[in-house]
């Protein structure tokens, strides 16, 4: 039996995203045009799903994608545990993440499991786990059944894979793009399952 509906999402695109930048959680860009019209497709197609309460991280980026829904009249709530690792140094800087020896070393100790490995200045996987913790303690004990979750990319591997137990070396195995979907449904003995893995069904016509 499903307790729990959680709907989470990662922000529409910026133009950081379109260049292949890094923001962390230190850059607050809005969305670009693409970035509303995607979350424009996301709401036409989930307008409909009585969603109870909507969370978001404190950045502008997340929460843009959701003014749709607030437009309606539902009310969302900022929560910094939601916000994006912070990549340190790298935030923001013209070196664009796919090419960056820097950005390669670094993802290569968190896939051999040193969860403990930062940037400069940065966030570690393991810290980005603990403070999400926090919020699926809250989340828990809420007595919300649906739900919509606004928030980005690396944040949304950790949060896979501590809802599902994966360890934090195999993030990888949770792929994003800008505006897709997880849906997991917290079920009555207190595990986790994923219904829609990574899902842009919504964009198709985009």
């Amino acid at each position: 039996m499903i307790q729990k509906e959680l709907y989470f999402i990662r922000h529409g695109q910026t133009d950081h995203n379109l260049k292949g930048i890094d923001q962390g959680k230190g850059v607050n860009l809005p969305l670009n045009e693409l970035g509303r019209r995607q979350a424009r497709a996301f709401f036409d197609a989930y307008k409909d799903v009585p969603f109870d309460h909507i969370y978001t991280s404190t950045l502008l980026r997340a929460q843009e994608t959701i003014y749709p829904f607030r437009d309606l009249g539902r009310t969302f709530e900022p929560m910094a545990e939601l916000d994006e690792i912070s990549w340190g140094e790298m935030e923001g800087t013209a070196m664009v993440m796919e090419n960056s020896d820097t950005f390669k070393h670094l993802t290569d100790q968190w896939k051999a499991g040193n969860d403990d490995a930062k940037p400069i200045g940065g966030e570690s996987p393991r810290e980005l786990q603990d403070r999400q913790k926090r919020f699926i303690r809250q989340l828990l004990a809420t007595p919300h059944k649906n739900i919509l979750i606004s928030m980005h990319g690396r944040a949304i591997r950790s949060m896979m894979c501590t809802l599902t137990e994966t360890p934090l070396k195999d993030m990888e195995e949770f792929p994003h793009v800008n505006l897709s979907l997880y849906k997991v449904n917290l079920l009555s003995h207190g595990t986790f399952e994923i219904e829609k893995f990574n899902d842009t069904a919504h964009l198709i016509d985009l």
